[in-house]
């Protein structure tokens, strides 16, 4: 039994997968997706303002109150968090000088969301 080739036709790029290749327009640009605070939830705009140790920092919130922040175990090794980064905090319904910490944002994330107009007035330090 001879080996038969397929005809070249089948071997063109449009029918073959390039594996190579995943895109070959480099001028453009990923898609990032950016989080926005949940207002329904509860979430709100804070920046860090001091690392007060222990998974804890001191955070001002967009309404103008300043809160302990609590950086969950999810977070502690994943993200580190620094004085001036922005932040997506939840406040405790129970306990309102205090938060929870539940996404930081990084610096592209934020000069996105400063083009936006999407930073509240008050935070407005970037």
């Amino acid at each position: 039994m001879d080996f038969v080739r397929p005809s070249e036709d089948l071997y063109t790029p449009h029918n073959m997968l390039n594996c190579d290749k995943v895109s070959s327009n480099d001028d453009e640009e990923e898609v990032q997706r950016v989080p926005y605070p949940r207002r329904n939830q509860g979430q709100m705009f804070a920046i860090a303002d001091k690392m007060l140790g222990g998974g804890r920092v001191n955070i001002m919130c967009e309404d103008g109150k300043s809160r302990m922040g609590r950086i969950p175990g999810k977070l502690k090794k994943r993200m580190w968090i620094r004085e001036g980064d922005l932040l997506i905090v939840k406040p405790w319904s129970f306990q309102d000088e205090k938060a929870d910490i539940e996404y930081r944002y990084t610096r592209t994330q934020i000069s996105y969301l400063k083009r936006s107009n999407s930073i509240p007035n008050s935070l407005d330090i970037f």
